[in-house]
C-alpha cells in the first residue's frame, strides 16, 4: 500500500506543476530519462512526502516509465490494433510487480492465461479485472478488456486445485452456481405463501421486528433475488472464497437495481451489500477498482443516514440500542481510510483511522464478560452481540438476551397460530368440495377470512361437480382421449381424478405405473398442496389458480429451493455478528503505513 499512497501524492504534485514527464527533459529522444533532472525532481519532493529521495526517486521513475509506456501502447493500438495490458503481478516479498502484456482484444483469455503462466512460470492462475474473475472460454473484449486495462494475476494454490481441477471447470462451476442460486430464489419468488410452508417454503420480506412488509409483487420478486444473492456471497464470504463471492455479490447488486429508489433508502441490506463489495475488492487486492469502491462506500454512507438517521435516532427508536449496527459503521470508515491512504491523502486516512480505533475499543468482545455470559448458556453470537448493544455491560446484555429470545419464541408461537387456522380454513373449504389448491390460494388472497375466500370461489366458479357417490366427476371427453391411448375406463377415469382432470398428469401418472394403479393410488385422494407450486407463467395470481407441476420438475425444484436455503443464515442479525478479527490486521497495517509516513515528515 505504501508505494500506492506515494504514488498518488506525486502524481498530484507533478499535476499540480504541470510536469510531464514522457517529455523532455524528463524523457530524451530514446525515451531513457534525464538523469539529473530526475534527481533534482525526487529531492525536491521527498520532503513534501514524507519519504526519503531513494524512495521518490524510484517511484517518479516507474510514473515515468508508465506513461511512456502508455504512449507507446497507444500507438501501437491505433495502428495495429495490438492492445497493452498492465499485469498486476502475484506478490513477490512485498511489491506487487508490474508487467506489460501486448495482445489482440479478439483473443480468448485461456490463450492469455498460457501466455502468462509459461512467460511468467505460475502454473495455476485467475485474471481479475476490477474485481471480478474473466472467464477463460471467453474472449478479452467481451468481458470488457480494453487498451491499458489493469489486469490482476492471482496464483491458485494447490488446495484450490485440489477442489477444482481445471481452471474451465472452477469457471463452469462459478456459472452454475449463479445460475443454480438464481433459478432457486426465482422459485421462492413466486410463492406467495398460499401453501403449506412446512412442506413448500417460501420468503417473507420483514421489518426489524419481523413483520411482514407489503411490496409490490414485481418489486418483491426482484428484491428476494437482490437477498438471496447477498446471502449466498456472504457464505462465500466466510469461507474466504471472495472471487466467487464477489461475482454473486454484484449479481445482488444488479437485482438491487431493480426495486425502486424508494425501497432502497428504507432497508439497510443495500447498504451492507456495498460495504461487502468493496470488503472483497481489499481482500483481492484489487486496487485497480478504486474508484468504483468509493462510489460504492458513498452509496452506503447515504443509504445508512436515510435508514438509521443522522444521529441514528430512527435506529434507537426500532431497536432500542446502536451498539450491534455500529460494527457496520466501523467497517465502513475502515474501508475509506484505506481508500484515502491509497488515494496519497494521509489526513483524511488517520482521521477516519481515529473514529475506526474508537468503535474498535468499545466493540472488540472483552473475552472474559463472553465467558461470563456464556456460563449461562448464551451462544457466543448472543454474547458477542448482547454485549454490543449494552455496551458492555454484563447484566442488561444477560437481560438484553433474554428479551431478544422471548420475541424470537413469541414471533414463532404467532407464526404457529396463523399456520393452524389457515390448515382449519383449507379443511372447510375443501369440504365443501374445492381442491386444497384452490382453497388455499383463495384464503391467502383473502388474508385468512374463509368467508372471503369462499366467496373468491363462487366467484372463479372454480367448485368441483359432483357426482351421487360424492366422487369428482370427470370429463367424459377427457376419459375418451385417454380411452384412445389404449387405456381402460376405470383407470382413466381414477387417473384423472386423482390429478384434478389434467390430462397431461393423468397420462403421465398412468405411464408410470404401467396402467396398473395399485389400491393405495385408487382410494386415495386428489393431491394436495404439499406437491404443488404455484406456476410462475401467471401474470396475476389473485385471478387465477394454477395446476400443479409435473412430478419430476417438482424434485427438481425442491432441490434448487432447498440448496439456496442452505446459505440463508437461520439468525436475523448474523450479518452484525462480525468478530473484527479481519478488521483488527488491516487496521494494524494501516497504523503502520501511517505512522511511517509522519514519522519522516516530522
Amino acid at each position: 500500500m505504501a508505494e500506492e499512497n506515494i504514488e498518488a501524492k506525486l502524481k498530484h504534485l507533478l499535476k499540480q506543476e504541470k510536469i510531464q514527464l514522457w517529455t523532455p527533459p524528463y524523457t530524451n529522444d530514446n525515451n531513457e530519462p534525464g538523469q539529473q533532472q530526475m534527481q533534482d525532481l525526487a529531492e525536491c519532493y521527498a520532503p513534501m512526502v514524507g519519504f526519503s529521495v531513494s524512495e521518490v526517486g524510484s517511484v517518479l521513475e516507474a510514473i515515468r516509465a508508465q506513461t511512456v509506456k502508455r504512449g507507446q501502447g497507444n500507438k501501437t493500438f491505433k495502428e495495429t490494433c495490438v492492445a497493452t495490458l498492465e499485469l498486476l503481478l502475484p506478490r513477490d516479498g512485498k511489491k506487487v510487480k508490474k508487467n506489460y502484456l501486448e495482445t489482440k482484444l479478439d483473443f480468448p483469455v485461456q490463450e492469455i492465461m498460457n501466455r502468462i503462466g509459461e512467460k511468467y512460470g505460475f502454473e495455476y492462475i485467475k485474471l481479475i479485472l476490477n474485481g471480478k474473475t474473466l472467464s477463460a472460454d471467453q474472449r478479452l473484449d467481451e468481458q470488457g478488456v480494453r487498451n491499458n486495462s489493469k489486469i490482476m494475476v492471482l496464483r491458485v494454490n494447490e488446495e484450490d486445485r485440489k477442489r477444482q481441477i481445471t481452471e474451465e471447470e472452477q469457471n463452469k462451476n462459478q456459472k452454475e452456481s449463479i445460475q443454480r442460486t438464481q433459478k432457486g430464489f426465482q422459485i421462492l419468488s413466486e410463492r406467495d405463501g398460499s401453501e403449506d410452508p412446512e412442506t413448500t417454503p417460501f420468503l417473507e420480506i420483514a421489518d426489524q421486528k419481523g413483520n411482514p412488509l407489503q411490496i409490490p409483487h414485481e418489486e418483491k420478486k426482484a428484491l428476494i433475488l437482490a437477498m438471496g444473492f447477498h446471502e449466498k456471497g456472504r457464505s462465500l464470504l466466510k469461507r474466504k472464497q471472495h472471487d466467487n463471492a464477489l461475482c454473486h455479490l454484484l449479481q445482488a447488486d444488479q437485482q438491487f437495481g431493480l426495486c425502486g429508489s424508494a425501497l432502497l433508502t428504507k432497508v439497510d441490506n443495500y447498504a451492507v451489500l456495498q460495504l461487502d463489495i468493496v470488503w472483497c475488492y481489499q481482500a483481492l487486492e484489487a486496487l485497480s477498482c478504486l474508484d468504483d469502491g468509493k462510489m460504492r462506500l458513498q452509496k452506503a454512507e447515504d443509504c445508512f443516514l436515510h435508514c438509521y438517521g443522522e444521529q441514528q435516532q430512527r435506529l434507537l427508536m426500532i431497536k432500542g440500542s446502536r451498539g450491534r449496527e455500529e460494527v457496520l459503521f466501523l467497517r465502513l470508515y475502515l474501508l475509506q481510510s484505506l481508500l484515502s491512504y491509497i488515494e496519497g491523502n494521509d489526513s483524511q486516512a488517520t482521521l477516519q483511522l481515529q473514529k475506526v480505533e474508537s468503535l474498535y475499543s468499545r466493540l472488540c468482545p472483552d473475552t472474559d464478560k463472553m465467558t461470563q455470559l456464556m456460563t449461562l448458556g448464551f451462544s457466543e453470537r448472543e454474547a458477542r452481540l448482547g454485549l454490543r448493544a449494552c455496551q458492555g455491560d454484563i447484566q442488561e446484555a444477560a437481560m438484553h438476551i433474554t428479551n431478544r429470545r422471548q420475541e424470537r419464541e413469541a414471533l414463532k408461537d404467532r407464526e404457529e397460530a396463523k399456520r393452524s387456522k389457515r390448515l382449519e380454513c383449507v379443511a372447510v373449504l375443501t369440504e365443501l368440495g374445492y381442491s386444497r389448491t384452490d382453497a388455499s390460494r383463495a384464503l391467502h388472497q383473502a388474508e385468512g377470512d374463509v368467508n372471503k375466500a369462499y366467496a373468491i370461489l363462487v366467484d372463479a366458479e372454480t367448485p368441483l361437480v359432483t357426482n351421487n357417490n360424492s366422487e369428482p366427476a370427470v370429463s367424459e371427453e377427457l376419459v375418451q382421449q385417454l380411452l384412445y391411448l389404449g387405456f381402460e375406463r376405470q383407470v382413466s377415469e381414477t387417473a384423472l381424478r386423482l390429478t384434478d382432470g389434467d390430462l397431461q398428469l393423468a397420462t403421465q401418472l398412468l405411464l408410470d405405473n404401467q396402467s396398473i394403479l395399485s389400491p393405495n393410488l385408487l382410494s386415495a385422494s386428489p393431491p394436495s398442496s404439499s406437491s404443488e407450486e404455484p406456476s410462475s407463467s401467471s401474470d396475476d395470481p389473485s385471478t387465477s389458480f394454477n395446476r400443479p407441476r409435473t412430478s419430476s420438475k417438482s424434485k427438481e425444484d425442491r432441490e434448487l429451493v432447498n440448496e439456496v436455503l442452505e446459505d440463508i443464515s437461520r439468525h436475523e442479525e448474523d450479518y452484525l455478528d462480525l468478530t473484527l478479527e479481519e478488521e483488527s490486521e488491516l487496521i494494524a497495517s494501516l497504523k503502520s503505513y501511517l505512522s511511517r509516513g509522519s514519522t519522516r515528515t516530522i
